[in-house]
């Protein structure tokens, strides 16, 4: 009888104990029916669509940030063309009214058991668990940095703690070289290491100095862009505007004082390359979050082991994934993220019933390559690189409306839209602009 007085404890009344796939024996301080870790884009937005399938009480989202970022506009952060303010909500106020919000950090996940414990020792049990943790961001591997940041010629639109300084290094550049750097990892949006660099070049423009500055891309990929229709068009500006595109290119040193970055060139290791620089944007090199790396829910490159199609894991049919933590063979940007969200759902909704999953996620994602202070060249593909575009238009142009959707509309859709749950992505609008043909 005292046993199960304890379990009451536990599990509080309307949860099924019996759907519980657990063989913990400890008793965990809090349970949920559903618990999400991270409280990024794709978390925020599954919390909320979970709030209205399990109920608020029943939901939980582990998040140790106070501020949340809508970091896609912070490529126009970095370029001066919007405040860093304009980014940033509190948390509290994207959490969903009556979702529990733990302000902790995620310290280990225990599938096997059905728990999760929390940077400050809570233990948290759960039935069903979305894991949307992000990507890490790893400064620290390019030698030289972070301390170089300290410099006001060098910058990065990845971090809220160097965005800005990418501003005051466009605005302090006089002359010499304006180098970009693109790392040899996945990263989260790859368009915008080059975003910034096509900003830059239309600033210097703008205020005079172009001509006595020599623009430097130097990435690690034998690709200007993945998607050959869209390349193309970046070629075309590329050489309009008299850009430097270096292949196979990775930085791996700054050395600050000197205004120096060096490059390994990844054709054939060993042998670099040191260029002098007077601007110096990084994209640091990224990689799996390390409770998920150092968990049964990790693939053998350490991200999250999902089906590519359901969202679903493939080892524990309770656990979900979406966004930069998953290993789907897709960019990972905001916009892949609305449309997994659709996806989740409706997996999720289906297992609740013990059914197969009937919609299958495509890889969808989209890109806006910002080319100027007013275009950008719309980028939408899927799994195969395919463009799958939602207007009747060609959008491997560059276009002024696109850039006021990228600066103006899609924010507002971010904020209204996909953290409350109301936005999956332009799915059913291109279906609807195109006929029903694609």
């Amino acid at each position: 009888m005292s046993a199960m007085y304890r379990l009451k404890q536990c599990y509080p009344k309307g949860i099924s104990i019996s759907n519980l796939h657990t063989s913990s024996q400890a008793c965990a301080i809090e349970h949920f029916k559903m618990l999400v870790l991270g409280g990024g884009s794709g978390g925020i937005a599954m919390s909320a669509r979970m709030k209205r399938r399990f109920g608020a009480d029943n939901v939980a989202v582990v998040e140790p940030a106070e501020t949340h970022y809508y970091q896609p506009i912070w490529t126009l952060v970095g370029a001066g063309a919007k405040t860093l303010a304009s980014s940033g909500r509190p948390t509290a106020s994207v959490v969903p009214s009556g979702v529990k919000w733990v302000k902790s950090r995620v310290q280990e996940i225990n599938p096997d058991s059905n728990t999760v414990i929390t940077d400050d020792g809570k233990e948290i049990s759960y039935e069903y668990l979305i894991v949307a943790l992000g990507i890490q961001l790893h400064y620290e591997k390019i030698k030289g940095l972070p301390e170089a940041f300290d410099h006001p010629n060098i910058g990065s639109n990845y971090s809220i703690q160097t965005v800005e300084k990418t501003w005051i290094a466009l605005q302090n550049f006089k002359e010499g070289n304006a180098v970009f750097t693109f790392p040899n990892t996945p990263v989260k949006c790859a368009g915008a290491p080059q975003k910034i660099m096509y900003l830059a070049d239309s600033y210097l423009r703008k205020t005079g100095k172009r001509e006595k500055a020599k623009i430097i891309y130097n990435t690690s990929l034998p690709v200007l862009f993945g998607v050959k229709k869209y390349a193309d068009v970046l070629w075309e500006i590329v050489r309009s505007r008299n850009i430097q595109v270096n292949h196979r290119q990775n930085l791996i040193e700054v050395r600050a004082d000197q205004r120096e970055a060096v490059f390994e060139n990844l054709d054939n290791p060993g042998e670099t390359n040191v260029v002098q620089y007077e601007l110096l944007h990084v994209t640091p090199p990224m990689g799996p979050i390390q409770v998920i790396k150092s968990s049964s829910l990790a693939d053998e490159a350490g991200w999250l082991n999902v089906d590519k199609e359901s969202l679903q894991h493939k080892n524990y049919p309770n656990v979900f994934g979406i966004g930069d933590c998953t290993n789907l063979p897709t960019a990972k940007t905001a916009a892949a993220v609305a449309a997994q969200t659709a996806i989740l759902d409706r997996t999720i909704s289906k297992v609740l019933k013990n059914q197969k999953p009937d919609r299958k996620y495509d890889g969808y994602t989209s890109c806006p390559l910002v080319t100027s202070y007013s275009t950008v060249v719309l980028a939408e593909f899927d799994y195969t690189g395919q463009p799958l575009e939602t207007f009747p238009v060609n959008q491997g142009k560059e276009s002024r409306i696109m850039y006021h959707m990228k600066a103006d509309l899609m924010p507002h859709i971010y904020w209204q839209g996909l953290l409350k749950g109301f936005w999956g992505g332009p799915g059913p609008y291109r279906k609807l602009l195109h006929l029903g043909m694609k």
